[in-house]
């Protein structure tokens, strides 16, 4: 590790902080997270809006719903179960050691780099700040630089809560990710894409530093004959736009019956009028592409795809200088196209057919697995033998998104699509180590079993492994 590393003195700051830090209360912890609650909920509610407006033009009411809401949601539910995750853990002790009792406690991992994305920045970085600060870590928190306006003002509600010595937020580009990553952190947790993520895990493993990666994946929403289609089509409507397409469980994809489709284009673009009108440009609830790069790779995957023979069926307009993409849902979309290998990030929505429910599975397990799975059925015996044939790492039946919002859940991937979960008590579990402690209490079985050994305690062996 290299001297010159610019932020190698913030490191040690924070590591010679993390007992300090590590053996505070679980009333101590409480009282920073209702202070981070406070200044969410009021001081700076009002600058993230106008931030993230500024960003990426996101709805203040969408802000409220998908940015600020979840993480006072996770301070809360946090604050309400702290003392009970925070208490030792007592376990069974075999009868072969009798004169022993054992208990797990949670102790913090230490030192702790938070890499959060752009999509949704506030939610993304102050969430597992959350969960660290539950476990009693020091934090180093990198924000994405493509959300700047965001950026400061997150910086803004670090520097005015906490001190850097226990947690700071640390702005720039890839070449400050890649300073950080060359530190021996203790535990990392990066939401982000797949192919970031495998960077992040190849540094991570020159410390062997835990890590939990939040990743994406091309996640499909399954729609059979007996479901509800317009209300289905109204879900997928809502998740595929909101945030104009930029989350990670956002339906990439779907997989409707055959006989359907030509009700699914007409539904789609029913509710796409009645969420943002004829002219989604115009509307105050739709967003924007986050910027040129990320508008450029979209309109290259529509550009593609058109060229490969698919058919636009609603949408397809843009608007380079405003970073404006409409709604769009394409069908007859060949599997060489981008759109079908790529997780798309954006309000572009293929639509595949499929004639049995054995072969929408096969399709959606020719791919990785991906973050999120939805179904909309009302046959139990379908909705089954999706789940129970299929992996992936959160699933929702009959709606979209609502999986992220229930902290009795673990949200997270498996293999492409993460490692590692977040939410509530498993979040507070990513940051904390499960440390196993024996505590003898009088002379057990095994102090009477040492050298030398003889005949007698050959027979006390022997009747352990029959009997015990």
């Amino acid at each position: 590790m290299s001297q010159e590393n610019p932020f190698l003195e913030l490191f040690k700051k924070q590591k010679a902080q993390q007992y300090q830090i590590g053996n505070t209360t679980y009333k101590e912890r409480i009282a920073k997270l209702k202070r981070l609650q406070h200044a969410l909920e009021n001081t700076y509610k009002q600058a993230i809006r106008e931030a993230l407006f500024q960003d990426f033009k996101k709805p203040h009411l969408e802000t409220d719903l998908t940015e600020i809401y979840p993480v006072i949601d996770e301070i809360k539910f946090t604050i309400s179960n702290l003392k009970a995750w925070l208490k030792p853990e007592k376990v069974a002790t075999p009868i072969s050691m009798l004169g022993s009792s054992s208990y797990i406690v949670n102790e913090p991992k230490g030192v702790c780099l938070i890499i959060s994305p752009w999509n949704y920045p506030i939610n993304l970085t102050f969430g597992p700040l959350v969960s660290a600060i539950a476990g009693g870590n020091t934090v180093v928190l990198k924000p994405s630089e493509m959300t700047p306006n965001t950026s400061k003002i997150m910086a803004r509600i670090v520097a005015d809560l906490f001190e850097d010595n226990e947690i700071a937020l640390v702005e720039g580009e890839v070449e400050t990710s890649t300073a950080l990553l060359e530190l021996p952190f203790n535990h990392i947790f990066f939401t982000g894409s797949p192919a970031v993520g495998k960077i992040v895990m190849k540094a991570a493993s020159k410390n062997l530093t835990s890590v939990t990666l939040e990743l994406g994946g091309k996640s499909p929403a399954i729609i059979d004959d007996s479901s509800n289609l317009e209300k289905a089509v109204q879900k997928i409507v809502y998740g595929k736009c909101t945030n104009a397409g930029q989350t990670c469980i956002a339906p990439d994809y779907v997989l409707i019956q055959e006989s359907l489709k030509p009700d699914f284009i007409k539904l789609f673009k029913k509710e796409v009028h009645a969420f943002y009108s004829d002219n989604p440009e115009s509307s105050d609830s739709y967003s924007r592409i986050v910027n040129k790069k990320h508008f450029e790779r979209l309109t290259n995957s529509l550009e593609d795809a058109k060229q490969k023979g698919s058919v636009i069926e609603s949408g397809g307009r843009t608007n380079p200088s405003d970073c404006y993409m409409e709604p769009t849902l394409i069908s007859g979309i060949p599997e060489e196209a981008t759109l079908l290998q790529e997780e798309i990030f954006g309000p572009i929505l293929p639509l595949k057919t499929y004639k049995t429910i054995e072969e929408a599975v096969d399709y959606v397990n020719s791919n990785e697995k991906p973050l999120a799975l939805y179904i909309f059925s009302k046959k139990n015996k379908v909705i089954d033998f999706v789940i129970e044939n299929t992996r992936a790492g959160s699933t929702c039946v009959n709606h979209n998104l609502l999986q992220f919002l229930n902290h009795n859940l673990p949200f997270g991937g498996s293999n492409n699509s993460g490692i590692g979960k977040s939410h509530g008590i498993f979040g507070f579990r990513e940051f904390t180590n499960q440390r196993s402690v024996l505590k003898q209490l009088t002379i057990g079985a095994v102090d009477l079993l040492m050298p030398p050994y003889n005949s007698w305690k050959q027979k006390l062996v022997d009747l352990t492994i029959k009997w015990l």
